[in-house]
């Protein structure tokens, strides 16, 4: 379990008693996660009690009486121990949300964030500009399949290769795509960037990493200590994958096909003026923002 220290030094560790009803449970593991500096000390407590009660939230609020047995108090004091020591709630119950799937993640792949959905909003316009045509996609960096899966769900006809270096992250990949790729439409790939595939594509999506090194070390606990350094860093700048990447779109896109790339808050010129500088092809280059305003993608048209 995660300890604090009270001023004497000596840890003191966080327990839940048997038999305590639900609602002062979630009391108790708010205010613990409060006190350790969660910005979603309420929630976090109720998805980890959701998760231990194989229940969801709303079940929560109306057995508010319920008595946890004492494996379920240990449980979920662990749980709530962990989370105050800034392990990721995904990681605790192994699983995330993203565009409506219900995807396995583990400290082997970078968790989905809500951000990237607007990458896959990108993908799926471009798609429906295509309707017509057999279309053919690559979802470099694939990770936890999240990308290939969400556009795979919401555009029956497209195949896709979803590509990682790391094969430990391409087996959490497979374990989501063997349960949500209904339609067989995914296929998975072990290389570096858009090596391994076998054919052009029309569009190529990716997710690469891109904090800058000196960054890196400045990144939040629950990232910079738990998530795939492998998936975040990239060089001085930030930009060493994406570099690399744009000077292999040129032998794997289609005439007519998109890159869509998702890059840091503050990335979008930068990115844009080496697409300009290797993609001499490409006929048209937008930086998008995200809801908050900041930059969020680089669309390349070709």
């Amino acid at each position: 379990m995660a300890i604090l220290q009270n001023e004497r030094r000596q840890p003191i560790i966080w327990k839940l008693l048997p038999w305590t009803p639900v609602g002062r449970a979630l009391v108790a593991a708010t205010r613990r996660l409060e006190e350790a500096g969660s910005d979603t000390a309420s929630l976090d407590a109720q998805v980890l009690l959701a998760h231990v009660l194989q229940h969801d939230r709303a079940w929560l609020f109306a057995h508010h009486d319920y008595l946890l047995t004492p494996v379920e108090a240990d449980t979920y004091a662990d749980l709530v121990a962990r989370r105050a020591a800034a392990e990721p709630v995904a990681y605790l119950v192994g699983r995330r949300e993203f565009y409506g799937l219900d995807l396995e993640v583990d400290r082997r792949v970078l968790i989905p964030r809500l951000e990237t959905e607007q990458l896959v909003d990108a993908v799926l316009d471009y798609l429906e500009m295509h309707a017509e045509t057999a279309m053919v996609m690559a979802d470099v960096g694939t990770g936890s399949g999240a990308i290939a899966l969400a556009v795979a769900a919401n555009h029956p006809t497209v195949r896709i290769y979803a590509v990682d270096l790391s094969p430990d992250a391409l087996a959490v990949a497979q374990a989501n795509v063997a349960r949500l790729d209904e339609r067989g439409q995914i296929t998975l790939l072990q290389g570096d960037l858009l090596t391994p595939l076998p054919e052009t594509v029309d569009v190529i999506a990716a997710n690469l990493p891109y904090i800058a090194s000196d960054d890196y070390g400045r990144l939040m606990p629950d990232v910079r200590d738990y998530e795939p350094r492998l998936a975040l860093e990239a060089g001085p700048e930030g930009l060493d994958a994406i570099r690399r990447l744009l000077l292999q779109v040129p032998s794997h896109i289609k005439p007519g096909g998109a890159l869509c790339l998702e890059i840091g808050h503050n990335q979008g010129e930068a990115v844009a003026r080496l697409a300009e500088q290797l993609l001499p092809a490409a006929k048209r280059i937008a930086v998008r923002q995200d809801y908050h305003g900041y930059d969020r993608l680089v669309v390349v048209f070709f």
